[in-house]
């Protein structure tokens, strides 16, 4: 039976998932791996080595104090042969750590399955893992398990949605990896204190419903829930209302309304963790597109670059238009093979011009099809039009900041318009003139004149 609980919005795009029945291929060790210290939502770490080190496998390359970071592990043993800024997608530089292999991947000392006996014990766990989301959002796990103050969470939700075209990854770990997937997801509920799990997916993946089923028929606190295929299924607000019924509100979080969302890649990954005690090195990438020779299921050691990537996958059988990291609707464009695969990376696609090339806008019609299409609600053209004119005033009053930039909006758009571009520029334009006046608050005042 089909969970009919759908959310308002989105669209109906293509599923381009012709790597679903490929088994993973574990890639072979790199020659070498570039390593960023910031893989996740929130602060750089700062280097635990420098140039002409040598590291094992499972070793701290960086790591910071604050809330908003996780370790960075070495994915290889070998020797450091630079530690400097690198720039990355989107334009920032980031300190990364380069290591040439030896190829003999030792272990780094301590690496032993961590003692948990209470839920302190567990979130130190799971932080020292330095487990994100994996899904592609790259939030540090250990702050999304641990809400804040007065915070009651009652529900697990496990995301296995995988709604965006081509995406396979999240599906082969369903399927050859279920029991790690119920040991995270068991370890979750018990040091939690969670009564309830609602697995969520979506119903064009019926082997995969079924192994989840079969997985945990004998917990009945689970519920596997097959839902309506209908993009962005897998967006956390659109999941938290299509399998829970709660609304989470402009501004608020998921633990405002008692969940914590966990991708199931995630989960999987902690049950493996509290097993072995081995570090997140490694990642399952879908690696597919018109261009890839050979489109299949990898699991990469974190850090390999782009251009190995490719090259085991049988190279290009045309000249590329576009590399993207992650899904086609919210994925981002990357401007060089040199950069590598990060904790978060779940699929790297390699478009021809047929596919990856934007089509030139044209004027808008006023159909109004991206009203219709946007699951959060919003006026995607006045954003964008607002955005444009840099008028940060009417940007928050349409409440810019709430856009998940799915890009339903611009899928659907018949002029072409680049609507998520505008509204990423819109919040831009907000943040700056937030933090304008905040600088302008901070000033001291001059008295009045006599």
């Amino acid at each position: 039976m089909i969970f009919q609980s759908p959310f308002r919005g989105g669209a109906s795009v293509p599923h381009r998932k012709q790597t679903a029945e490929r088994a993973t291929t574990v890639m072979p060790v790199p020659p070498k791996v570039i390593i960023p210290l910031l893989q996740h939502t929130g602060v750089i770490c700062d280097p635990k080595v420098q140039k002409g080190d040598f590291v094992k496998v499972g070793q701290i390359l960086g790591d910071s104090e604050k809330l908003m970071a996780v370790p960075i592990h070495s994915s290889v043993s070998g020797k450091v042969t630079n530690v400097d800024l690198m720039l990355w997608a989107g334009g920032i530089q980031v300190t990364s750590v380069e290591i040439e292999t030896d190829g003999k991947q030792e272990l780094a000392p301590g690496l032993v399955p961590p003692v948990v006996r209470s839920k302190e014990d567990f979130l130190a766990a799971v932080r020292a893992s330095g487990l994100v989301g994996l899904g592609g959002a790259g939030f540090p796990t250990h702050v999304k398990l641990a809400p804040p103050a007065g915070k009651t969470i009652d529900t697990l939700i496990i995301n296995a949605a995988e709604c965006e075209p081509y995406i396979t990854s999240d599906y082969r770990e369903i399927l050859e990896n279920t029991e790690s997937i119920v040991a995270g997801v068991q370890a979750v509920a018990t040091h939690l204190g969670l009564s309830r799990i609602l697995i969520g997916i979506e119903d064009n993946k019926p082997k995969a419903v079924e192994v989840l089923k079969k997985a945990f028929s004998g917990d009945p606190k689970v519920r596997v829930l097959p839902l309506r295929t209908r993009y962005p299924q897998g967006a956390e607000k659109m999941l938290i209302w299509a399998t829970a019924r709660r609304a989470v509100g402009v501004g608020k979080l998921p633990s405002d309304v008692g969940v914590i969302v966990l991708n199931v890649t995630t989960a999987s990954f902690l049950g493996k963790y509290l097993k072995t005690g081995l570090p997140l090195i490694k990642k399952r990438v879908t690696v597919a597109g018109g261009c890839v020779k050979e489109p299949q299921n990898l699991e990469v050691l974190i850090g390999t670059p782009l251009a190995d990537v490719f090259n085991f996958a049988g190279g290009f059988v045309e000249e590329p238009r576009k590399v993207i990291m992650g899904g086609p609707m919210m994925g981002v464009a990357q401007h060089s093979l040199e950069t590598s695969v990060v904790k978060h990376t779940n699929a790297l696609l390699v478009l021809p011009a047929s596919e990856g090339q934007s089509p030139a806008a044209s004027a808008c019609i006023r159909c109004g099809r991206c009203l219709t299409a946007c699951p959060m609600g919003l006026a995607p053209l006045m954003l964008n039009r607002s955005a444009l004119n840099n008028d940060a005033e009417i940007l928050e009053r349409y409440e810019v900041m709430a856009c998940i930039e799915c890009g339903s909006c611009a899928f659907v758009c018949p002029s072409k318009i680049q609507l998520v571009q505008g509204i990423r520029l819109g919040k831009t334009q907000v943040r700056l003139a937030e933090a304008k006046k905040k600088a302008q608050a901070a000033q001291p005042t001059t008295g009045a004149r006599a």
